[in-house]
């Protein structure tokens, strides 16, 4: 059947609130070459500014989007919670951002005006969720971006992080199968539709949810096809992949672009779970500069280059980077890309000029600018009482005191502080169900927030609540013991620079003892010193036996470290929450906290 709905979803309640207040945007511009339109476009046009409807033959179409929202309902702490703004005299300042509340202002502040107005999203809306969403399987992000008014978002590597059946629920309703209904009201699911167009079933070869989806108001239609990254299955533990097949993105979005064409609709915009990598980390830093396309590099470009030119705007996400730049499509002809960082901290704002003559997009005309969710703006009350409800749920769980910092605990860099915590944390649970486990290892994607120094809420400063402890590690992971030879460990730690993490490395955070050279002037393996891998001061012997904690995402081979999966005499333990529970009670009080580890275990030379 074909997937196809009205400007509003039947159960949508109709946008009626609209804040008087004027929200405070910081705004960058990105619009593609030559924008002008047809020389035809003129005539009979209204205003042609940001809000104008148009009239005659060309309308413009407001698309909002915003991606890997990962349940941050409240502001995020610390780093995960600003943006970087480059300024004209070329430094940069930080600004703080996101928070449910905010873009709720922000968003309906950008629709006044806009009759013609979609919001989009390019997934991982839930997963890896701090304690208020991630407690509640995330329902709460579902209830709050069904009073966002989202139209339609593509799933994200993380919506397959309890399995095929969880998503469902999200997508359709009910309660939850093993902990129920969490209120008096039954949940209703989301409002909007999970695009999955590359998921397919393994039995059926089938899409597991809808593969496109049209947008139509007033004779206006623009489909929308959703797919995730191919890789998916590399990321995600295979309990939450199992059954499933996870397809090409640019052959199936061609394909389903060829569908809607069928189908009459013309302009297309693809939701892609992909990214790239920005030359600059400010959020509007200027992509197309020397030349289109040029700023950015990573999985996306090469999706763009290729996916076929009847798709006029690709919106993206995965890499929590933020970007609009121009793309050439196949036929050489500027293509508009977009990301909005993470969490909630921007959202985008692109104009797709539509023409009533041919039902396509004028693609010279397309212009699109990320803005910054400034938290200088009134809360959106609505979201306000959703989180407040939420919070009083969580608040028994959430607020029980952990442990003490002395400061911020970080997770940036190739090691971070946070990284040796967490490493050292499950290296003495390991030892407590072990006392022959000798090093523990984390990949750096499972920590998902820093712990910081300034207190979220009445704790105190220094504090680390259950709920702080939660957003660092949402997953639930066990921490697995199991034994490998020398060579193979030292092959994992190859692993971190070759195979799928050659174009990407994933540096493993190391516990103390471990010890070793990363030359990132080399190539390929040889980028990990093999002579320099110590253990508590002596060279790895390739024949002896190690014992090793990491978290059951990694044991299986997850983030492409194949070797890890090899492993024999495992031992399952608790949670990973629960070894970094145990590592902060046991080893910090209020006098006499836990200071930030030097992250100096790896040498890396540049």
């Amino acid at each position: 059947m074909p997937a196809t709905a009205q400007s509003h979803h039947p159960r949508r309640r109709r946008r009626t609130t609209r804040l008087l207040a004027a929200a405070a945007t910081v705004v960058t511009a990105g619009a593609l070459a030559a924008a002008a339109l047809p020389a035809s476009a003129n005539a009979g046009e209204g205003n042609r500014g940001h809000g104008g409807h148009g009239h005659g033959r060309y309308q413009d179409v407001q698309l909002l989007s915003f991606n890997d929202l990962h349940g941050n309902l409240e502001p995020p702490a610390g780093s995960s919670g600003r943006v970087t703004e480059h300024q004209p005299d070329g430094t940069t300042k930080t600004i703080d951002a996101g928070g449910i509340e905010y873009l709720a202002t922000h968003l309906r502040e950008a629709r006044k005006g806009n009759r013609y107005s979609i919001t989009a999203a390019g997934g991982d809306m839930v997963g890896a969720s701090p304690l208020l969403s991630g407690l509640f399987h995330d329902e709460p992000t579902i209830e709050a971006l069904n009073k966002l008014d989202l139209d339609v978002t593509s799933v994200g590597n993380h919506e397959f992080d309890e399995g095929a059946k969880e998503l469902a629920r999200l997508q359709n309703g009910g309660c939850h199968p093993t902990e129920g209904c969490y209120t008096d009201e039954e949940f209703e699911g989301a409002d909007f539709p999970y695009l999955a167009a590359n998921v397919l079933d393994e039995k059926t070869g089938k899409p597991i949810l809808k593969p496109y989806w049209v947008w139509k108001h007033k004779g206006v239609k623009v489909g929308f096809i959703g797919v995730t990254l191919e890789g998916t299955p590399d990321i995600v533990s295979a309990e939450g992949v199992k059954g499933l097949t996870f397809k090409d993105e640019v052959e199936t979005i061609d394909k389903y672009a060829k569908v809607l064409q069928r189908q009459g609709v013309k302009s297309i915009v693809a939701l892609v779970h992909e990214g790239g990598f920005p030359a600059s980390s400010s959020y509007n830093y200027d992509c197309d500069s020397p030349g289109a396309g040029d700023g950015i590099s990573g999985p996306i470009a090469d999706i763009a280059k290729n996916v076929t030119p009847q798709v006029d705007a690709l919106v993206t996400g995965h890499t929590h980077a933020a970007y609009v730049c121009t793309i050439p499509d196949p036929a050489g002809k500027p293509r508009m890309v977009t990301s909005a960082s993470s969490f909630g901290r921007l959202y985008t704002d692109t104009t797709l000029t539509y023409d009533r003559a041919t039902g396509d997009i004028a693609r010279t005309a397309v212009k699109s600018a990320n803005h910054v969710v400034t938290r200088d703006v009134p809360k959106a009350p609505d979201m306000t009482r959703l989180i407040d409800k939420w919070s009083t749920l969580a608040a028994p769980i959430g607020n029980r005191a952990i442990g003490y910092v002395s400061g911020d605990i970080d997770r940036n860099g190739t090691e971070s502080p946070l990284g040796d915590l967490i490493a050292d944390a499950q290296l003495a649970y390991g030892r407590s169900q072990d006392p022959e486990t000798d090093l523990a290892l984390m990949n750096p994607g499972g920590i998902r927030a820093p712990l910081t120094y300034a207190a979220s809420g009445s704790e105190g400063d220094g504090v680390v609540t259950y709920a702080e402890g939660f957003t660092v590690q949402p997953f639930a992971n066990t921490v697995n013991l199991k034994d490998y030879t020398g060579a193979q460990l030292i092959q994992v730690l190859k692993e971190q620079v070759t195979g799928p993490n050659e174009a990407a490395p994933k540096i493993l955070q190391i516990s103390s003892g471990l010890t070793y050279t990363l030359d990132l002037t080399k190539t390929g393996a040889d980028r990990v010193v093999t002579d320099s891998i110590r253990l508590n001061g002596a060279p790895i012997d390739e024949n002896a036996t190690y014992r090793v904690a990491s978290n059951s995402f990694l044991a299986g081979g997850g983030d492409g470290f194949p070797t890890l999966n090899e492993g024999t005499n495992e031992l399952v333990g608790a949670d990973d929450l629960t070894a970094l529970e145990q590592y902060l009670t046991a080893n910090s009080s209020a006098g006499d906290p836990i200071e930030p580890p030097a992250a100096d275990r790896i040498t890396v030379v540049q």
